[in-house]
């Protein structure tokens, strides 16, 4: 029952190794340096070595010494650590680095970041809208919101949603250069995609049961969605998009008023998208990631966004 505080002592311990000296160490502690000196006699003691020798100006450490301290360190880091991450599982607090696509992150994860920060007020949220991929792995984000197949990575995957993806095309555009009837004819025609390198390549259709995916040309390509769809309604080409950007063009009245339309919705493969929230999973996930994950899936949890 009288067993020492082996923590403070070796918290003590470092601040001599670190100040060389006692009376230095005593005032960071603040205690005296004879008190400073008994704490050290006693590890000695205990451990029955000598850690530190003193010299004309300062205290050395022996080899047993920079062991101990090596040791005292590691030991101590853990303790900070898992007392941090019990306190942030009680009350998850910090900074949550969040990266989502232009569209879907302005119109479907922004609308929902008040309420989430009203609920978690210690935690800060930094959002970045981009169609490029985040690195999670690296440590640039924290979580990001990915759609369609995902590769496999040590990641963690937490499902929230789907989407649908439709090629569309400004009047404009097919008044000057024909309406394609059939997939094929897209050869044709100036095909706006995006720029950054998707698992799947091209366009799928489906035609005569068969489906297929097209690889499809064109002379402007984008990081982002809206884009593409500013450039379809200036007419300048054909493009396929998320349904998420379909329905914000609905908003603006784009689609009532023809400024876009849809095409070859005979082949679409009415394929599905699916939207996950991506982060390193695993024992040590900060509960400020854990919690802002599932509030986003409780909140888009059968709401299947954007489609």
């Amino acid at each position: 029952m009288d067993r020492p505080d082996r923590t403070g002592e070796m918290a003590a311990f470092l601040k001599v190794a670190c100040a060389g000296s006692l009376s230095g160490a005593a005032r960071e502690l603040g205690l005296t340096p004879s008190a400073v000196s008994r704490i050290l006699a006693r590890i000695e003691a205990r451990l029955g070595v000598r850690l530190m020798v003193r010299t004309t100006r300062q205290l050395r450490l022996t080899a047993e010494g920079e062991a101990y301290a090596r040791a005292a360190r590691r030991i101590l880091a853990d303790i900070d650590e898992t007392e941090a991450a019990l306190a942030d599982r009680a009350n998850p607090r910090g900074r949550i680095r969040v990266s989502a696509s232009m569209a879907h992150g302005r119109l479907v994860i922004v609308p929902l970041l008040g309420e989430f920060v009203a609920r978690y007020p210690d935690i800060e949220v930094e959002m970045e809208l981009s169609d490029e991929i985040a690195d999670v792995l690296g440590g640039r984000v924290d979580v990001a919101i990915r759609f369609g197949p995902l590769a496999d990575s040590p990641l963690t995957a937490r499902r929230l949603g789907e989407t649908g993806r439709t090629v569309i095309a400004a009047p404009s555009y097919l008044a000057r250069h024909g309406t394609p009837r059939v997939p094929a004819d897209l050869a044709h025609h100036n095909c706006l995609d995006f720029s950054f390198r998707r698992i799947e390549p091209g366009w799928p259709f489906r035609e005569d049961g068969r489906d297929y995916m097209l690889e499809v040309k064109g002379n402007i390509t984008a990081n982002n969605g809206e884009t593409l769809v500013q450039l379809a309604a200036q007419g300048v080409g054909i493009t396929r998009v998320g349904n998420f950007h379909i329905d914000e063009a609905n908003a603006r009245g784009e689609f009532a008023s023809g400024a876009l339309v849809p095409l070859l919705e005979t082949f679409n493969p009415q394929d599905k998208e699916s939207i996950h929230a991506v982060f390193v999973g695993g024992a040590n996930t900060p509960a400020r990631v854990r919690v802002f994950v599932d509030f986003l899936a409780e909140k888009l949890r059968g709401a299947h966004p954007g489609t």
